[in-house]
């Protein structure tokens, strides 16, 4: 049997254990195409041989930007790596500037695109990059190499040889790949991750996720480019598990009607949305059907894993799950046995009431930087304990710092930034990675997140106030999209919040109030305001007296990756949003 110690060799132990037909399944002109574990590993082996035959040497870096998730991006990935150069997978919806950065910071030598938008924005830089050679697009687009002329090269099997070497000599300790944070502020960092980060992480975290090996279907959707799902799909290969990519978030309901995953995974934004519309669908019913839709609401908000609300619970569970949780599975296709939550905190009210329905969402922790996964939670073992991000996985240690910051040890601790030495020894000091999160240990050893050290801050009065706790708060009330507590060095915490259009108009439109036709009407309706007034206050009854939100500001536009305020990862991006909406500050603020 294989020994996995490098990051090409998963495909390899899958086939070893099972050929599956539907390894890598992506949907072509409406049809979804698959592509097994076999030809997975011949595609990936063409791939090499191309890339030998173009000059590319051990060390090189080669670039990987697509739009969405699909077959072709595992093929060069496999297909790259193999040769001993590496990956640098870029986020798709960053801007000009920021490829142009990061194509010349880390010196890449070629670049794979997805599509006709990101190729455009890839063109119009390149005369910038002299040391980029080539770009090839997945897509046909006319005036760009297409990565399929890399498949006729790679055709001829006379240098495979070569190729085999080239693997033989590629360490586990040796740099896989060089991944970009997004970051809520300055430029991307270069995280250096290794084979071995890597592999160790995927060996040591996939204990914790229920697999039936060889018959589990995963849908793929979050951005591959990121370590979290990148991690996920090495899992999955590990786990024989078959992986479909989704066409785009849009498609997305309908995707997972097709694909009918057991399977996928998340961020708490998109899980925030799918409650909130199942919320309001639920709203929308009259008489006996609302009256049962919200009594098994309720009950799922009182979920507590293993029984322990006792029998009687349990068996008005059973119910509610026969007579409403059954329909919110059917939603998510059907068959939908676990999700797997991170990249940010997730409300408990969500992993209550998805759990109480049968979807159990394990939330676990890390960053880009620990390759990412430090904590998951397990839904068996009784490794699961709502309001936490489980317990650390294998070979890795964690420890609370005497300020609150989560330190973590192990063989998930990345290489360090590329080309950026000092800024590595002042992360990782005596072996430990500084995460720049505050958190606790309870005493079965459940980790728990409490705020965004540099997001910490202090009012003028000298109380701190950790922003991250308040927003998921108010989050949860259906009026409101997206928030961002403001107040540093100020008398008081304000608060920028987008509200939900959709539901507000559902609300007015039931509710026979008339808030006008745009988003700017809405912001401005008094009625509007007056009701999120209601919501804040009721969620600050929550607080202690120095964090209520004493003030706050509705913006009339929805924040967007696109619009600047969110990250790929659609964590806020803190200073900008500040700076868009500084009138509505100095508003807040007398200033």
């Amino acid at each position: 049997m294989i020994t996995i110690t490098r990051l090409f060799d998963f495909p390899y132990y899958q086939l070893e254990k099972n050929n599956i037909e539907t390894c890598l399944v992506t949907k072509y002109n409406g049809k979804w195409i698959a592509t097994s574990t076999q030809e997975y590993i011949d595609k990936a082996n063409t791939i090499s041989r191309a890339l030998l035959k173009l000059g590319v040497e051990k060390h090189d870096k080669i670039a990987i930007i697509s739009s969405n998730n699909r077959t072709e991006w595992n093929i060069m990935d496999i297909g790259v790596l193999q040769t001993g150069a590496q990956t640098v997978p870029i986020y798709p919806t960053i801007s000009e500037e920021d490829y142009q950065y990061i194509l010349k910071h880390s010196e890449s030598s070629y670049c794979f695109v997805s599509d006709e938008e990101v190729f455009r924005k890839v063109k119009s830089i390149k005369k910038n990059l002299p040391k980029l050679k080539e770009v090839y697009s997945f897509n046909e687009i006319k005036g760009c190499k297409n990565w399929k002329e890399l498949l006729q090269l790679g055709e001829d099997l006379s240098n495979q040889n070569e190729v085999e070497i080239r693997k033989e000599n590629v360490k586990p300790e040796e740099l896989a790949t060089i991944i970009y944070t997004s970051g809520t502020t300055g430029k991307p960092k270069g995280v250096m991750l290794s084979h071995h980060n890597i592999v160790s992480n995927v060996l040591d975290s996939s204990p914790r996720i229920p697999f039936e090996e060889g018959t589990s279907r995963a849908l793929s959707f979050l951005p591959i480019c990121h370590i979290f799902e990148r991690v996920i799909l090495y899992i999955y290969q590990y786990y024989s598990v078959s992986i479909y990519f989704a066409e785009s978030i849009d498609k997305l309901s309908e995707n997972i009607a097709e694909v009918k995953p057991t399977v996928f995974s998340v961020v708490p934004r998109l899980l925030e949305k799918v409650y909130d519309r199942i919320i309001e669908k639920g709203s929308a019913l009259t008489g006996i059907k609302r009256k049962l839709f919200f009594w098994a609401v309720g009950l799922g908000l009182r979920y507590e894993p293993y029984g322990a609300n006792g029998i009687w619970y349990e068996l008005q569970l059973k119910l509610a799950r026969k007579l409403i949780f059954s329909k919110w599975r059917d939603g998510l296709g059907g068959n939908l046995n676990v999700l797997v939550s991170g990249s940010a905190a997730l409300q408990q009210r969500l992993t209550r009431v998805f759990a109480a329905a049968g979807m159990p969402v394990m939330e676990g922790y890390g960053l880009t930087e620990t390759s990412p996964v430090i904590t998951v939670n397990d839904i068996r073992n009784r490794l699961f304990k709502v309001g936490t991000v489980g317990k650390a996985i294998q070979n890795v240690e964690i420890k609370i710092a005497k300020d609150g910051e989560i330190l973590c040890k192990g063989t998930n601790v990345m290489m360090g930034y590329y080309k950026d030495e000092e800024l590595t020894k002042q992360v990782i000091i005596d072996g430990y990675f500084h995460t720049g999160d505050i958190g606790e240990i309870d005493s079965e050893g459940f980790l728990k997140i409490t705020d965004r050290k540099k997001e910490i801050f202090k009012t003028s009065g000298g109380k701190y106030i950790a922003p991250q706790h308040l927003e998921n708060t108010l989050k949860q009330s259906l009026f409101i999209e997206q928030i961002m507590i403001i107040g540093d060095g100020e008398k008081m915490p304000g608060a920028f919040i987008q509200p939900n259009f959709s539901y507000i108009r559902t609300w007015a439109e039931k509710e026979g109030i008339s808030i006008g036709e745009t988003n700017e009407d809405v912001v401005s309706n008094q009625n509007v305001i007056n009701k999120i007034q209601q919501e804040v206050d009721f969620y600050n009854e929550k607080f202690g007296n120095w964090e209520k939100i004493k003030r706050f500001e509705l913006t009339p536009n929805v924040w967007s990756i696109d619009g600047g305020e969110l990250t790929p990862t659609l964590k806020l991006k803190r200073k900008i949003v500040k700076e868009k909406y500084i009138q509505l500050y100095n508003k807040i603020y007398n200033s």
